[in-house]
């Protein structure tokens, strides 16, 4: 197997178009060959002239911890080239830095979320790509979540940071494939091409999303694994909850809980409510104490979801589905439970932060009405996926 950066390094006749052009790339600590060189690094060895660089959230060398942690513009130590922020005092490029490139290189391992905030940066550069001449070139990299789709689509209006466009929490594409949604979607007039992976198969264990062979690097703090790139669809709404999502452990975005939740009786409650939805993963009872986030210093009961293993079937793991009905059991075992929590969340104020990770109200509804049943949650998302299901199809690439 090939990613795009590698396939763009073995073959001159793809890197023939970028002779004599500004080169720019935008990436993060994720951003390496098979060999686990730096993409830059490996550009500049190539003879390109990379004239400028570009970090998402987190920053080119990942180094900030925390969300709505801003970095900075920096001058690379040694290159020499200017290094912009796009999650610092702007989140779309500036017309300054697009006339220091001719053609951008995006070179970011995703994984495979409408939340993640690359997915809204590459449709940023594509808009300012579009109004400025500029050609982007998305040098692809597998989405180790696959191919599964699920839950509901971001209504208008609720567009975001970490709501870029009408699709659902875990969209099944690569970013290559994505950016050929977003061209079509929103009608940009821009040169845009994807250098495609080499030999991925979404589709076959063990790995599906994830080939065995390459190594994993973070592309953000606390996307530690695929574990957590598996469960992450379900498990990032904990950040509009006041339970921690296991930031300040060793395993973040994998587990969740709080002082004052009975574990085991949790996880009782959700087979009772929703047992289908538990399917294709293992919920383990835990302990543990966040050295920093929420809870800091408490211990913690809580539940590790296991996207791994024996019990592990990935066509029918639905980590939106389970996370949603850990909420819902907590209403019922403790239906005042002060569960939402209220504070800007990607700098948007008006509204709550679990509506705005969902792109809407609907999740949030069902979780407080207690009438609400298993299938009345079904019935919404479904027939979003389905719809996302058709309209994604022509953009698959592999």
């Amino acid at each position: 197997m090939n990613f795009g950066i590698d396939r763009l390094l073995a073959d001159a006749a793809l890197r023939a178009p970028l002779e004599g052009k500004r080169v720019a790339l935008l990436a993060h600590p994720a951003s390496v060959t098979a060999d686990l060189t730096h993409s830059l690094d490996a550009l500049v060895a190539a003879g390109l002239n990379v004239s400028a660089v570009f970090g998402p959230q987190h920053g080119v060398r990942g180094d900030l911890q925390d969300n709505m942690m801003e970095s900075p513009d920096f001058t690379d130590p040694t290159y020499g080239m200017p290094v912009f922020s796009l999650y610092g005092e702007v989140r779309r490029p500036t017309g300054q830095s697009m006339h220091t490139f001719d053609v951008m290189l995006v070179d970011l391992q995703d994984v495979g979320c409408r939340i993640y905030t690359f997915v809204t940066t590459l449709l940023y550069v594509l808009e300012a790509a579009a109004q400025h001449g500029k050609a982007v070139w998305v040098l692809d990299r597998p989405n180790p979540a696959g191919r599964p789709v699920e839950g509901t689509t971001l209504r208008a209006g609720w567009e975001s940071f970490v709501g870029a466009g009408p699709m659902p929490m875990r969209h099944g594409m690569t970013l290559g494939e994505m950016g050929a949604w977003f061209v079509a979607h929103f009608r940009l007039d821009v040169d845009y091409r994807v250098i495609a992976i080499e030999g991925w198969q979404p589709d076959v264990a063990p790995g599906f999303g994830w080939p065995a062979e390459r190594v994993w690097i973070n592309p953000s703090p606390n996307a530690a694994n695929v574990n957590m790139a598996r469960a992450y669809a379900g498990t990032v709404m904990l950040e509009g909850t006041t339970l921690s999502e296991g930031r300040g452990t060793t395993r973040p975005l994998e587990l969740f809980g709080a002082p004052d939740i009975d574990a085991r009786g949790l996880i009782a409650t959700m087979h009772d409510i929703a047992p289908p939805w538990l399917a294709g993963c293992t919920l383990r009872d835990i302990h543990f104490q966040p050295t920093f986030h929420k809870h800091v210093g408490a211990l913690c009961a809580g539940i590790f979801v296991h996207a791994e293993g024996a019990g592990y079937d990935h066509h029918r793991f639905r980590p939106w589905r389970v996370q949603a009905l850990g909420f819902k059991a907590l209403r019922a075992m403790q239906p005042g439970y002060d569960l939402w929590r209220d504070f800007p969340y990607e700098y948007v104020f008006d509204r709550l932060a679990i509506d705005v990770i969902n792109g809407g109200t609907q999740l949030r509804d069902w979780v407080d009405d207690a009438g609400a049943e298993a299938g009345d949650l079904d019935a919404i998302a479904g027939a979003d996926e389905s719809a996302w299901e058709e309209e994604r199809r022509r953009f698959l690439l592999y």
